[in-house]
Formats: structure tokens, sequence, C-alpha cells
């Protein structure tokens, strides 16, 4: 493509009934350094170095029925051990709505964070 491309997500935002409880929940639940507008956590850190990997970034019809009919958007985030981290998710009152594994793409799981927003956790196959 030349000059002049993205190179990657630079950010996430979203509206909030209480930012402060929701960027809580995320660092809390999900091990995210996630923030209020305007303030960083409470350690200090103002943004999250993922580790590199595969991003999807799809559209889908505005009918679909993947995600809520009510929401614009679903965040998937990439993660190790699903089994695990759905096991601390549940035991924190998460809800786990739908789990699927897909030959050669992995292993997925839906659950909404306390505002309503849905969430994909997406463990990729294990390499060979």
């Amino acid at each position: 493509m030349g000059a002049g491309r993205v190179t990657g997500i630079g950010g996430f935002f979203l509206r909030a009934q209480d930012p402060g409880a929701l960027a809580a929940w995320y660092r809390e639940n999900l091990g995210i350094v996630a923030t209020k507008s305007g303030e960083p956590d409470p350690d200090g850190n103002w943004s999250w170095a993922q580790e590199a990997g595969d991003t999807a970034f799809a559209m889908f019809a505005k009918d679909s029925d993947y995600f809520p009919a009510d929401r614009q958007f679903m965040l998937n985030l990439r993660v190790e051990d699903l089994d695990a981290l759905l096991d601390r998710l549940e035991a924190a009152g998460a809800v786990v709505s739908h789990r699927e594994a897909m030959e050669g793409v992995g292993s997925f799981a839906r659950i909404h964070d306390p505002e309503g927003n849905p969430l994909e956790l997406w463990e990729p196959p294990a390499e060979d």
C-alpha cells in the first residue's frame, strides 16, 4: 500500500453510565489497562500494550444475529486459556451466552460487560 497507511488499532472508546466503574471491571476481570477518559489507571498507565497478533475487522449486515441488534459493535479479545478465563469471569458473575470452536480458527465465548456491551473472547488455535 505504501506511505500513509494504518498500522493497527490505537484505541477503543466506549460511552458508559459509570466510566470509572466500567474501566475497573475491565481491569479487574480481563487484565486490560482500561481508563476513565482523561485519567490514567490506578497504576499511572494510560494505555494497554497488548501482544501482537491477528485482528479481525469485519462488517456485519444490519440484521445479523451474531451479536445483539441493539448494539453497533462487538469487541473481540484474543485470549490465552479461555477455560481458565471463563471460570474466573463466571465466578465474578459474568454469564457465558455462547460458546463454540471452529476448526483452524479457534475457540470462542461470548459474555457482556456490566453495561451490556457484548464481548467475544477468542482463543486462537494452538500453533503446531
